[in-house]
């Protein structure tokens, strides 16, 4: 059943909804590579959706790409690296994959996954290696041994995960495009079901034979023994939201969370009184029908101060949310638009970690806030 989230959810809204996070005061690059910005961000998870830990390393992936001093450049130079978290610090090992002949241009978000032998990373590939620059989008996977140091060696080949959209997703196959505006077919989040121990993918995609250009929509793809089937999508929102970012799910306390992240700016015209944060809906299967969480699916946002601080938010089992720092500091100023000047007010870095509580469906910031 595919669940819609509907203009009238998200007209609950109104000024001091949702929980505000931390405000950002300060961006700290320690243990990172000072010529790289990172964003979208995920750790390396065990089968019940908890952070692993591999030989007693706690290890993370973050998009990454030189810093050309104009943030936009970083998503058509994007690479994903693994971190390691320690205490509260971060520190940088490197590229995930080798360099190697693909189809693809780049990589997007995605998540990863450790059963204790090995590790799979999913991911978004992104345009392709023929025609530079190009917003195609597709769900590839690759699969790495664990070594004695609790690191990944030994990557497999890059392998698309599911064959091209189905009739009930819009294909995310445009070589122009612009941020915001473009069709997703992205961010794989694995989740495995506990009911029956089944395996899912669970993405970002655009809902096919859509009333509105407005057409974003939470996919998901199970397990099977040829690959992934698509199925069709949990939840949906035409007419609401071009963009369901990041969505996945979390099983917690016998119920099912989906959680997505959003932009003000791809809320349809008239729904732009929403504002960019952590969303969500609950059920009681995996399969929905699912319920708004706090009634209108908003569950974080930036402080009204700085509304563009971060993003990209991604929740473990723990109800542990990462995300990365965006533009901050402009005290209620609008992103500006010389790259140079945006550069300036631009984090690409990790955000302070934070903890949300989910008790029905109700979700909220968790005291303490950070982790």
């Amino acid at each position: 059943m595919t669940t819609a989230w509907t203009a009238d959810h998200v007209r609950r809204i109104e000024p001091g909804s949702g929980d505000p996070v931390p405000l950002v005061t300060a961006v700290d690059r320690s243990g990172l590579d000072p010529a790289t910005v990172y964003w979208d961000m995920w750790p390396i998870q065990a089968p019940d959706g908890r952070i692993a830990r591999l030989h007693g390393r706690e290890l993370w992936m973050a998009l990454t790409a030189p810093d050309r001093r104009d943030p936009g450049l970083r998503h058509f130079e994007a690479k994903i690296r693994l971190l390691e978290r320690s205490g509260s610090g971060w520190t940088d090992l490197g590229p995930v994959l080798p360099d190697q002949t693909v189809p693809y241009e780049r990589e997007w978000a995605g998540s990863a996954f450790t059963d204790g032998a090995e590790v799979t990373l999913h991911f978004t590939a992104a345009g392709t290696a023929s025609r530079p620059g190009g917003y195609q989008q597709d769900l590839f996977e690759a699969h790495a041994a664990i070594s004695t140091d609790g690191l990944p060696t030994g990557w497999s080949a890059p392998r698309r995960s599911v064959s091209a959209p189905c009739a009930h997703y819009q294909p995310a196959d445009a070589h122009e495009g612009e941020a915001g505006r473009i069709k997703a077919f992205r961010d794989p989040a694995r989740f495995r079901d506990p009911a029956d121990g089944a395996e899912y993918l669970i993405f970002t995609a655009s809902l096919a034979g859509a009333a509105s250009e407005y057409n974003g929509a939470v996919g998901i793809a199970r397990k099977g023994a040829d690959g992934w089937d698509l199925l069709p999508p949990l939840v949906h929102a035409d007419g609401v939201n071009n963009e369901l970012e990041r969505a996945h799910a979390v099983f917690h306390q016998g119920r099912y969370y989906l959680f997505w992240a959003t932009q003000q700016a791809t809320f349809a015209p008239d729904l732009r009184h929403a504002p960019t944060g952590l969303y969500g809906m609950v059920a009681d299967s995996l399969f929905g029908p699912y319920t708004p969480l706090n009634g209108s699916g908003l569950v974080l946002r930036n402080p009204a101060e700085e509304p563009f601080q971060t993003y990209s938010w991604f929740v473990s089992a723990e109800l542990l949310v990462s995300s990365f720092v965006d533009f901050w500091g402009l005290g209620g100023a609008a992103v500006p638009e010389d790259p140079t000047a945006a550069a300036r007010c631009f984090g690409g870095v990790p955000a302070p970690l934070l903890r949300i509580e989910a008790q029905s469906a109700t979700c909220r910031l968790a005291t303490p806030v950070t982790a």
